[in-house]
Order: C-alpha cells, then sequence, then structure tokens
C-alpha cells in the first residue's frame, strides 16, 4: 500500500502488541495512512519511544504509548480506563498481541496452555470489552484481530497455538454478530508463515513443512499483513464483518 495515501486519515487506532513484528508493520503502515495511534506495548523501552516519536513527525500524526503486561486482568483494565481519560473517539482496535507455541500435542504442558490462551485470547477478550463501550458510545468502529493459519488448519505441533487463534477466530464472529447493531464490525486475518521473531524460533522442519504446502514458497512480511490490517480498519471495507483474510502466500 503507497506509503503516502491516507486511508486512515482522521481516525484513532488502538494496536497491542506495537512494538515488533506484525504490530510494528501495523503501527508504520497507520501512521503512513495518517491515524492518530494509541501504541500498546508491554514495557516502555527507549527504541520504541523513538519509533514512536520518528512516525509521529514524519507523518504529522499523534501516537501516545500505553503499557499493560497481557497477562493481568489488572494491567489489562487500568490500561483501558487510560485510554477511556483520554476522552476520544475510537475508530480501531488491532488486537495484535500474540505468543507463538510448538510443541506436539501429547508433549504440551499445563502451564503453557494456560500461558498462551491468557496471551493470545483472554487478553484480547478481554481489553475488546472495555474498548468497546468507546465504540458503543458513537455507534461505529472496526475491530481486527490477528489470528493465525493456524487456527484454521490445524498444523502439526501447534495444537496449542492454534486452539487459542481459532478461540480467538470463533470470538471475531461473535462479536460481528452482537456488535453489527452498533456499527462496529469486527473482522480477522490470518496470516500464515511471517517475518518475525516467532517464526525464527520454530523448528526448521515445521517451518519448511509449511513453506512447502504455499502456492508462492517464501515467508510473508509483516508489512504484508498490515496492509490487510489497514483495509479492514479503513471505510474501504465498510460492508465486511465477521471474515478471517487469509495473508498467508497461497497456504493449502
Amino acid at each position: 500500500m503507497a506509503s503516502n495515501s491516507e486511508f486512515l486519515k482522521g481516525k484513532t487506532a488502538i494496536i497491542t502488541g506495537s512494538n515488533r513484528g506484525i504490530g510494528k508493520a501495523i503501527l508504520e503502515a497507520f501512521a503512513a495512512n495518517g491515524a492518530d495511534i494509541i501504541a500498546c506495548t508491554r514495557i516502555e523501552r527507549k527504541e520504541f519511544l523513538a519509533l514512536c516519536k520518528r512516525l509521529s513527525a514524519r507523518h504529522s500524526v499523534r501516537i501516545t504509548p500505553i503499557y499493560f503486561d497481557a497477562t493481568s486482568i489488572n494491567e489489562i483494565k487500568s490500561a483501558a480506563k487510560q485510554i477511556a481519560a483520554l476522552k476520544i473517539p475510537i475508530d480501531v482496535l488491532v488486537n495484535n498481541i500474540g505468543i507463538g507455541y510448538s510443541a506436539l500435542f501429547q508433549m504440551s504442558t499445563p502451564e503453557k496452555l494456560k500461558e498462551v490462551f491468557d496471551v493470545n485470547f483472554i487478553a484480547p477478550f478481554l481489553f475488546t470489552q472495555y474498548i468497546v463501550k468507546l465504540m458503543v458510545r458513537h455507534r461505529s468502529g472496526s475491530i481486527v484481530n490477528i489470528a493465525s493459519t493456524a487456527g484454521i488448519d490445524g498444523d502439526c505441533g501447534r495444537s496449542v497455538y492454534g486452539s487459542s487463534k481459532a478461540a480467538l477466530i470463533n470470538l471475531t464472529r461473535s462479536m460481528a454478530a452482537e456488535l453489527g447493531g452498533f456499527g462496529i464490525r469486527a473482522n480477522a486475518i490470518a496470516p500464515g508463515l511471517t517475518d518475525t521473531d516467532m517464526v525464527s524460533g520454530m523448528p526448521e522442519n515445521i517451518v519448511g513443512g509449511i513453506l512447502q504446502k504455499s502456492d508462492l514458497k517464501r515467508i510473508g512480511m509483516p508489512s504484508e499483513v498490515a496492509d490487510a490490517a489497514v483495509f479492514l480498519a479503513s471505510d474501504m471495507s465498510s460492508y465486511m464483518t465477521g471474515q478471517v483474510i487469509r495473508v498467508d502466500g497461497g497456504l493449502k
């Protein structure tokens, strides 16, 4: 998507997990498209603040950092209160926060099962509950959940991760059904293998096997997922809700 486009001009977007990988690419794409952004991440880092400052100056947008730990219900609630205190309309919520985990079903531990679901499903579920209250006031909004093809396809070695993303996809469809009457849309993006830290930590045999099943035979770039997020956040997708867009290079 062209960097000088402004498909999101006049909108305010919340992006979680915005300090690296897909979240960072979405932050950059939204800023380039004219959105004011509430950029959420776990902890304050100088590099992240410098990035926000550069993007804000380059694209003449407002970027407000908010920090919370996705495993803490109290911190999720506190972050939502901070956002509400800003007293500005929220047009877009991108639930990008997530962690990866690869292990055979029989080798997956209860501790990992809880950790992955806490971050990948429960955190966006609870955070969205709070943010939707702000959207309902204005009877409009777009929720974009970053899921995964693993939540659709059932990949070997990804039973825990894939199940958490499948839950997020189901949540997306339920939210679309419940919130449509308030003018709020909910869609999901299911990336395939994407060049992030999460993929770099996956076993080579799993990565290689997935690539062999894709038409383009390559790993995707975070910016390619970010372009889909811009589309779903913008008015270009105003009649789309309850959908899952695969950005996966033709994964079979």
